[in-house]
């Protein structure tokens, strides 16, 4: 999967081939502590290891695209309340082919920062037995951009203040110093057990206020140093081939 990216600071846009995302759950305390929704049982007050799940490249849309909410949700099925909902998240692009990559270096891997919508079908996300897989990878429910920073521009990926606005107004407000697992924690942990390749995007977790999408929504993530990231929302409306 293939999405371009302008880069910040020069006129070129990068042709971002990404063969997999890897997302982070629960990387924030107060966000872990609003998740009673998601049934999880025995939830840790800080978990033990980073929680990962797969958000596949077909969600990838760009900074200005439509987030599309299909309309088979209301067709096949018969949900009482459809829930979907926003995620601010900080994004890492890896820039090379690594494994087993020690604290220390792992930023050395990094080709970039940029914001991410990380939308989540919740009803499919608390129903489903086999886990998040489908609540977090339907099409278009992984906008990122509007532009990518090179790691090198942004010195410390831990300081950054982060926030999110539906349609103007503050939902989500807090600074990636608050992560359970830090970047550097985070490709260490990953790379030990898959191996990581140029292009491929790691999504570092959200922090509380996460919330409801409706069509006509317009949803924007803004992280210091970055830009913001908007999307208007869709709703019901049928994809064809």
């Amino acid at each position: 999967m293939s999405i371009l990216l302008p880069i910040k600071g020069n006129r070129e846009v990068l042709t971002l081939n990404t063969s997999k995302i890897i997302a982070l759950g629960l990387n924030y305390r107060d966000h872990l502590k609003e998740s009673g929704f998601l049934n999880l049982d025995n939830l840790p007050e800080t978990p033990a290891e980073p929680i990962l799940f797969s958000k596949t490249p077909n969600t990838l849309i760009g900074n200005g695209e439509d987030i599309i909410i299909p309309a088979f949700i209301r067709r096949d099925y018969d949900f009482e309340d459809i829930r979907i909902d926003y995620e601010a998240e900080l994004a890492v692009v890896i820039g090379k082919r690594c494994r087993n990559v020690p604290r220390g270096k792992a930023l050395s891997h990094v080709l970039g920062y940029t914001c991410m919508n990380d939308v989540s079908m919740r009803n499919f996300q608390t129903t489903d037995k086999s886990g998040w897989f489908r609540g977090k990878s339907l099409d278009t429910f992984g906008p990122i951009g509007p532009v990518l920073v090179p790691a090198e521009d942004i010195r410390n990926p831990q300081a950054l203040n982060i926030s999110c606005r539906l349609n103007g107004r503050t939902v989500q407000n807090s600074n990636t110093s608050f992560m359970i697992f830090s970047v550097e924690e985070t490709i260490e942990f990953i790379s030990k057990q898959i191996t990581l390749e140029e292009g491929d995007i790691i999504m570092t977790g959200t922090p509380s206020g996460v919330g409801r999408l409706r069509g006509g929504d317009i949803v924007e993530v803004e992280i210091e140093g970055i830009g913001i990231l908007k999307n208007r929302v869709l709703d019901n409306f049928e994809v064809t081939a």
